[in-house]
């Protein structure tokens, strides 16, 4: 049985916060295995937690990706709520002042395992205000749903730096959220009093349907473990004017577009696969109404991504299959994003995404997905190096 950092520091709060004053970095999956809220379960045990801090979504999660949150009031304890997701860059870090009356930061988040994924952003910029502050924060570890073993990608390169994209670390890391945490400290110039409160029970070749603990969906659009899965290549599709499949029930397994035919197109992901080498996937035409986000109302054909072997899929390329075969499907029409991304309007949202401008450039110069992947190797080789030192499991 695997025992989340929260369940473990339940055992004994006063040992790790003493009676000091507490502030909660949080949202919905921040929850025991009978599906208590950390808030609720503080409390309970007299912590004294006076301060909520929201990531993207929300404490409570109820915004959309790139949705401002004004969080100020928590609506179901009344405690102050600061947003960590605003309407500008500045706003994705604590001011100094909310952290002046706090001695330690608790933070409980599910990440996934994608370094698109914001959560860990999130932490290491919370860390970065703390440390200067003489703040410590303390992670509450969790699994990482899609094993703790598996590394792709390549690091984020100097220039190419965003919220998506915040620190050099591979697309699929491999890592807790709390050995992430010792990764900024350790390679990121961060300085920091950091404390890890681990697992109990986790071994790192586990998925998360091998803990015992209950799925609790970590953000709006990513409702099941097989969609965490394929989302480090998914993702990929946000730099694009392709609709992911928001604003329907299979975000992330749905790629289309009013202008994409769907016959062609699965012919052409099935090209694109095999040249690539892709495994552990089939795609199958489909047609797709999206309730909001692009193409909002509109009848969209494509295709439905359907996972058949996790262990054999490389889910970055999976990501880059993709982009190939619609691009190459619909020359015409296929278009990157504009459209400034997390905040920043003078990087592509693809470079942002993949941390160079290497696959754009190999893809709009007719090279093959080989390449992109084994110029990416030297990075996930140094990368694995490099977290070695950090690892805890």
């Amino acid at each position: 049985m695997v025992r989340s950092g929260l369940e473990v520091l339940l055992d004994d709060p006063a040992a790790v916060l003493g009676d000091g004053r507490v502030a909660l970095v949080c949202n919905h999956t921040a929850v025991d295995r009978r599906l208590q809220h950390a808030i609720d379960l503080l409390l309970a045990k007299g912590v004294r937690l006076v301060r909520l801090f929201g990531p993207e979504h929300g404490v409570r999660a109820t915004a959309q990706d790139m949705e401002t949150v004004g969080e100020q009031v928590d609506p179901v304890t009344g405690l102050p709520t600061v947003s960590l997701y605003g309407n500008d860059e500045a706003s994705l870090h604590p001011d100094p002042s909310t952290l002046f009356d706090i001695d330690t930061v608790l933070f409980d988040i599910q990440d996934i395992g994608a370094r698109y994924y914001t959560y860990q952003a999130t932490l290491g910029f919370v860390m970065q205000v703390a440390g200067p502050l003489g703040k410590r924060v303390v992670v509450l570890d969790r699994p990482n749903p899609i094993d703790g073993v598996t590394v792709e990608g390549n690091m984020v390169h100097k220039g190419f730096e965003s919220f998506v994209g915040a620190f050099p670390i591979a697309v699929r890391h491999g890592m807790t959220v709390g050995e992430l945490g010792r990764y900024f400290v350790q390679h990121c110039g961060i300085s920091c009093e950091l404390d890890v409160v681990r697992c109990e029970g986790w071994r790192r070749q586990d998925w998360f349907d091998a803990t015992g603990l209950p799925w609790v969906y970590p953000s709006p659009n990513m409702p099941t473990l097989e969609t965490a899965t394929i989302y480090p290549g998914m993702c990929l599709l946000e730099a694009t004017n392709l609709s992911e499949g928001r604003g329907t029930t299979r975000p992330f397994h749905l790629v289309g577009a009013p202008w994409l035919d769907p016959q062609a197109f699965v012919k052409a992901l099935d090209r694109s696969a095999a040249d690539a080498g892709l495994e552990g996937v089939l795609f199958r035409p489909a047609a797709f109404v999206p309730g909001f986000q692009k193409f909002a109302g509109q009848g969209c054909t494509g295709a439905e991504v359907h996972l058949t072997d996790r262990g054999r899929l490389n889910t970055l390329l999976l990501g880059l299959v993709v982009i190939e075969a619609a691009r190459r499907t619909a020359p015409r029409y296929f278009a990157w994003r504009a459209e400034p991304y997390e905040f920043v309007a003078d990087v592509p949202a693809i470079d942002l995404l993949t941390g160079n401008a290497d696959f754009r450039q190999t893809l709009e110069s007719g090279g093959s997905l080989r390449g992109v992947m084994e110029g990416y190797e030297a990075d996930r080789l140094a990368f694995l190096e490099r977290r070695a030192g950090c690892l805890l499991y």
